[in-house]
């Protein structure tokens, strides 16, 4: 056997996988969305765009938008009873 990966996606088989009538081209819409400081949103790793992408751990978590640095959004959000500040790029939001 060969020696296990220990890169940023690592472990992220089903985790990171589009469903079957998901797969194509990502709208404009998503690209583009605009958020609020203040705006309540949940992390939805999109696999296909990986500028900007949280890390696989805060997959499924909610936050509150602290501010925009360039293009992307700080996210404020509780893990494991820390306060952790996550930078992501909108494609990777949904409002919550």
């Amino acid at each position: 056997m060969g020696k296990m990966s220990h890169g940023s996606r690592a472990k992220t088989r089903y985790k990171m996988r589009k469903k079957l009538g998901e797969s194509g081209p990502i709208p404009v819409n998503r690209l583009v969305k605009v958020f609020e400081v203040g705006d309540r949103v949940a992390i939805d790793i999109e696999p296909s765009y990986h500028n900007g992408m949280p890390f696989k751990r805060f997959q499924g978590k909610t936050g509150i938008i602290e501010e925009m640095r360039g293009s992307a959004y700080i996210v404020k959000l509780n893990d494991q009873n820390k306060e952790k500040l996550v930078i992501s790029h909108p494609v990777h939001l949904k409002k919550a």
